[in-house]
C-alpha cells in the first residue's frame, strides 16, 4: 500500500492487531503528554512514562484524568539523564516499541541513545526526517535533516539518504525519488552543497546507493513543479516529482519544514531514524496534530 496522507497512515494503525508500546521521556512535559494521553484513549498506543513521578501524577490530576497506575505505567526517575537512560533500557529489552521526547534537551536524550554500552545505536548515520502532507501537492514528501547534523558531511549524507529511503519503502514508494537540493542545478567547485550533489548522484549511478533514483543538484522549484523545469527545459525522472528532499545543512531543513507548515498549510510528522527504534521528536512549539501524526508514523514503523 503507497500512503499518501495522515489518514491513510492513521487507517492502518487503527486497524493493525497489536498496539505498540510508548516511552515518554520526561514524560512531565503537559503538551506532550497530553498528546500521548490523547492517543492512549483511542487505543492507539500503551504508554510508559518515565520522569519524576510527582510532578506527572500532579500534571494528570490537573487533566482531570482519572488513571490508575494499573493503567498507565509510571518508571520513576531521578531526572533527565536518568529518565533517558531507563526509556532506553526499556527499549532494549523489549518492554517498549519506541521513544518520543518529552520534558528534557535533546542532547541530553541522544546522549542516552548514542551510548556505546547501553545505547540504541544501530551502527549508521542517525538522522532526522520530516514527512509532510502538503495541500498543494500530490503526495507525501520527506525533507531531511532539519533536526539532527548541523552540517553533514558527505558520508553522513549518504546515511541521510538511505535512511529516508528506508523511510519512503516502509510508506509504499519502491524506489523513491531522491532531490539533493542546491539554489542551482550547475556543478561549481566553490559550492559544495552542488560538489557534493553531484557526487550522491554518482554513488546512485554506481550503486553504491541504492533503491532510489538520485538527482542533483536541483533547486527546490525544479524539484516540486514540473511546469518549472519544463520551462527551464530541465529533463530529469525526479522534476516535479520528488518523493525525498535533502538539505544542504540543519538550518535550511528547519527553515523549509517551519515554511511548510506555517505558510503552506503542510501536516507535518517529525521521527529520528538509524537508531534501533524510531524517537518521535517534535519541537515543544509544535502542535497537538504534529505530535499526533508523528506518533502514528512511528507505530507504523516500529
Amino acid at each position: 500500500m503507497i500512503y499518501r496522507n495522515f489518514n491513510d497512515i492513521l487507517s492502518t494503525v487503527k486497524n493493525k492487531e497489536t498496539v505498540k508500546k510508548l516511552g515518554l521521556v520526561c514524560a512531565e512535559d503537559p503538551n506532550a503528554l497530553k498528546a500521548v494521553l490523547e492517543v492512549w484513549k483511542e487505543g492507539l498506543i500503551i504508554p510508559v512514562l518515565f520522569g519524576n513521578e510527582e510532578q506527572i501524577q500532579n500534571l494528570l490530576k490537573e487533566r482531570q484524568e482519572d488513571i490508575s497506575m494499573d493503567e498507565i505505567e509510571v518508571i520513576s526517575a531521578e531526572g533527565p539523564g536518568d529518565a533517558a537512560g531507563k526509556a532506553v533500557a526499556a527499549v532494549k529489552n523489549g518492554s517498549v516499541d519506541f521513544l518520543m521526547k518529552g520534558r528534557l534537551e535533546t542532547p541530553e536524550l541522544l546522549k542516552a541513545v548514542v551510548n556505546k554500552e547501553k545505547g540504541l545505536a544501530a551502527g549508521g548515520v542517525m538522522s532526522h526526517v520530516a514527512v509532510n502532507e502538503i495541500p498543494s501537492y500530490h503526495k507525501l514528501l520527506l525533507t531531511t535533516d532539519g533536526g539532527m547534523l548541523p552540517y553533514p558531511s558527505l558520508e553522513q549524507k549518504k546515511g541521510i539518504i538511505e535512511n529516508a529511503v528506508c523511510m519512503m519503502n516502509r510508506l509504499g514508494y519502491d524506489e523513491p525519488k531522491v532531490c539533493i537540493l542546491a539554489s542551482t542545478e550547475h556543478v561549481n567547485p566553490k559550492m559544495l552543497e552542488t560538489t557534493d550533489a553531484n557526487a550522491l548522484k554518482e554513488m546512485n549511478r554506481g550503486h553504491e546507493i541504492t533503491g532510489c533514483i538520485i538527482e542533483g543538484p536541483i533547486s527546490l522549484d525544479l524539484a516540486l513543479v514540473k511546469k518549472r523545469a519544463e520551462e527551464k527545459r530541465y529533463e530529469s525522472p525526479c522534476a516535479g516529482d520528488a518523493d525525498i528532499l535533502v538539505l544542504p545543512n540543519v538550518h535550511a531543513g528547519n527553515i523549509l519544514g517551519k515554511s511548510l507548515v506555517e505558510m503552506a498549510g503542510a501536516k507535518m510528522a517529525g521521527l529520528v531514524l538509524g537508531a534501533s527504534c524510531p524517537i518521535v521528536l517534535t519541537s515543544r512549539a509544535s502542535s497537538f496534530e504534529e505530535k499526533f501524526n508523528s506518533l502514528m508514523l512511528a507505530c507504523l514503523i516500529s
